[in-house]
């Protein structure tokens, strides 16, 4: 087994595996690479029960705890997914989002479990690094979305 020198660790109430698995059924590069049962009892869980899964995210690699209910998720740490195009911003997005996840502003949703990600697709990136009118153009069609539409956002771009 490799240890990667830096992982993301994300910290579950109970389904570290479940959202480990749901991650990497829905993005690319993605996998468990391990679940890690408890060897003896710890505090809100057993002996035997999932401690931990590593997994990687679009490569990312990444280790969910099963902690108990002490620490919440917060939009302060998120997975930022680049797209190409609306097919997979939507896929992602609508995959996310549903069974219990979140909408929310310019981009951002929340899966079931309470972490965050942002949807962005390329153009996006592009037209906000771009600078100048074309930068505040974007923003300015960004700002009242909730899922990016990539075509309202090219045609920003242009003017």
């Amino acid at each position: 087994m490799t240890i990667p020198r830096n992982t993301i660790s994300l910290w579950y109430e109970r389904d570290a595996e479940a959202a480990a698995q749901f991650y990497a059924a829905t993005f690319p590069d993605s996998e468990v690479t391990g679940v890690v049962h408890a060897p003896a009892d710890f505090p809100d869980g057993r002996e035997g029960q999932v401690l931990a899964v590593t997994f990687t995210v679009m490569g990312i690699p990444c280790m969910g705890v099963n902690g108990g209910p002490a620490f919440r998720q917060s939009e302060a740490f998120s997975f930022q997914i680049a797209t190409e195009d609306q097919v997979e911003t939507d896929r992602y997005w609508n995959a996310i989002t549903r069974d219990g996840g979140q909408e929310s502003a310019c981009g951002w949703c929340k899966d079931c479990w309470g972490v965050s990600w942002q949807i962005v697709p390329r153009t996006l990136t592009e037209g906000l690094a771009a600078g100048g009118a074309e930068a505040a153009r974007t923003f300015a069609a960004m700002m009242p979305m909730g899922k990016i539409d990539v075509a309202a956002i090219d045609a920003a771009r242009r003017g």
